[in-house]
């Protein structure tokens, strides 16, 4: 599937994306997607056991005292044009520019926030031995701007649990921002990847995406 979405795509349409352009002086925390990676640790998944409801979510966020869950916050930050935020955190009116598949959209009822890295990808690739307490992180992780991203429902839903070996958004042009992206995550929180997704994302590192940067960050404890 992933060879297929690449084969007749111009590498100028596959980096136009934030971490596309290759940083003149890389610091310790920036590296290119080919270096990212080869840190990955490839293993297979677990694939039992897995429920929604190990990974709580939403929590209160950021801010406790704002009245807003992560689920608004993250909407709040996103947000191109900012929603008018009412009683209980009621947002209404706004814009936003969908990640996955560039759509525009002034209805905050119409987006989803999505786990970059699924809640069942997490669980199947080592979040399986965490503490309650770790996955609840992960699951509200405002800390790096690559774990929740607002998209349109339609295309979250489309995503579902899948990885990139499946996965990609429907917008061509964010393709290297969203292997770069899910590397970074994987690599935040100490997440193994199965050999097929592993051959996925090198058809990207190896090719249009080599020059993706990738932005390392540990994950709070």
């Amino acid at each position: 599937m992933i060879k297929n979405l690449l084969r007749g795509l111009t590498p100028l349409a596959l980096i136009l994306s934030p971490l596309a352009a290759p940083s003149p002086a890389l610091s310790a925390n920036v590296v290119m997607l080919p270096d990212a990676l080869a840190e990955l640790t490839e293993a297979a998944e677990e694939p039992d056991g897995f429920q929604a409801g190990a990974f709580p979510h939403w929590n209160a966020g950021l801010d406790a005292a704002d009245g807003c869950d992560t689920r608004s916050e993250v909407l709040l930050a996103e947000a191109v044009d900012a929603p008018r935020t009412g009683e209980g955190c009621t947002l209404t009116g706004g814009r936003w520019i969908s990640y996955y598949d560039g759509q525009s959209v002034s209805d905050p009822a119409a987006l989803g926030v999505d786990h970059l890295v699924p809640l069942a990808e997490a669980w199947e690739s080592g979040a399986f031995g965490w503490t309650a307490a770790r996955r609840e992180r992960f699951a509200n992780d405002q800390g790096a701007t690559a774990t929740l991203v607002a998209v349109t429902a339609r295309s979250k839903q489309d995503k579902a649990g899948r990885d990139p070996a499946d996965w990609v958004p429907s917008d061509a042009a964010q393709y290297c921002r969203y292997v770069g992206e899910w590397v970074s995550t994987k690599l935040r929180w100490g997440l193994s990847a199965d050999k097929d997704e592993v051959e996925a994302l090198k058809l990207f590192a190896d090719g249009p995406c080599e020059e993706t940067v990738v932005i390392r960050s540990a994950a709070p404890k």
